[in-house]
């Protein structure tokens, strides 16, 4: 039994929260955010203590590991002090917004033995892993191409957007890692981007469409495309494409049902609304894929360093962004 502490309890820590209380192998054992109400208002929910403090938390000998789903600048800083306390880690996406940071963070805890777990959740998307998993076996040969879609409902509050770190660090690093889950190591980046949805967005310095290309080690090609904005929902696609065949992995809807008469067939259902829902198996699956290698001893399918990798691209797609020019990976 893994005993766990979730710091943080707006919208995605709660989520996280309530899978654990229900993961038969993990044990909430307390929660905690410096707005009180949202941290007391979990404990009552789920019967467990609401912590007064993060010292607390990483002084109770009842926490083997904490969940980190707090605001982006603290996620160094918590990494750092739950790996000295001792603490197995699963830490929200991105580490930070500058790299210098995440690897000054690494440097800290490198030799200190503990698990580090970061929250790529669309590695574990029961479609996605399906894909990647006969990919693997071999099912389209070599992979040539992988275009993957990934579409916001619609654009987050300016507010939002002016600590996000942009979009590239905010949205496509969901993507990046992806990538580099189908594709491998990525050596070259080229990125475009337009502000075609929200002129604030403009105004705010970020951009909220955006189209990047990549080649892989493996030579495979690959392209992601993103929008602040999808009329219809929450747009989230994949496509691997290889020299015996193609696999594909579309959006999810509350049914199956289609319709078929004089007028017309379709599917009647619309695309899942956000993350929470259109994710809700793959973070399920995040949790217990750490909460396995935890007591395992093992390695977590999204660790530090693909925390690491995933922000380098984001920071090379924002360079070529920037430059006009293709962004080559060391």
């Amino acid at each position: 039994m893994i005993r766990f502490s979730v710091l943080g309890c707006g919208r995605i820590g709660t989520m996280h929260a309530r899978n654990l209380a229900r993961h038969p192998q993990a044990k909430l054992v307390s929660v905690f955010d410096v707005f009180t109400k949202a941290s007391d208002a979990m404990a009552a929910e789920l019967g467990v203590r609401a912590a007064q403090s993060v010292d607390e938390v990483l002084a109770d000998a009842e926490v083997d590991a904490v969940l980190i789903a707090t605001s982006t600048d603290t996620h160094v800083e918590l990494i750092t002090r739950a790996a000295r306390a001792g603490k197995a880690i699963l830490c929200e996406k991105p580490i930070a917004l500058d790299m210098k940071k995440v690897e000054a963070c690494w440097a800290e805890i490198g030799t200190l033995g503990a698990t580090v777990m970061i929250g790529f959740n669309r590695r574990f998307d029961p479609s996605f892993r399906a894909v990647h998993d006969r990919m693997t076996a071999g099912e389209i040969g070599k992979l040539e191409q992988l275009i993957i879609t990934s579409r916001d409902p619609g654009p987050p509050p300016i507010s939002y957007i002016n600590v996000s770190g942009g979009l590239f660090r905010d949205m496509t690093i969901h993507d990046f890692d992806l990538a580099r889950y189908f594709a491998g190591d990525i050596v070259e980046v080229q990125a475009f981007g337009a502000n075609l949805v929200d002129p604030a967005i403009k105004d705010a310095g970020d951009i909220d469409a955006a189209m990047v290309t990549m080649r892989a080690a493996s030579g495979a090609l690959i392209h992601i495309n993103n929008s602040r904005r999808a009329s219809y929902g929450y747009d989230q696609r994949l496509e691997a494409f290889g020299e015996k065949g193609m696999l594909i992995a579309g959006n999810k809807t509350a049914t199956s049902v289609q319709s078929f008469s004089a007028a017309g067939t379709g599917q009647g259902d619309v695309v899942l609304p956000f993350f929470i829902e259109r994710y809700a198996d793959a973070y399920a699956a995040e949790i217990a894929n750490f909460v396995e290698s935890v007591a395992g001893g093992k390695t977590p399918l999204t660790s530090f360093r693909d925390g690491a990798e995933a922000l380098r691209l984001a920071d090379a797609a924002l360079e070529s962004l920037q430059t006009g020019r293709i962004v080559k990976i060391g």
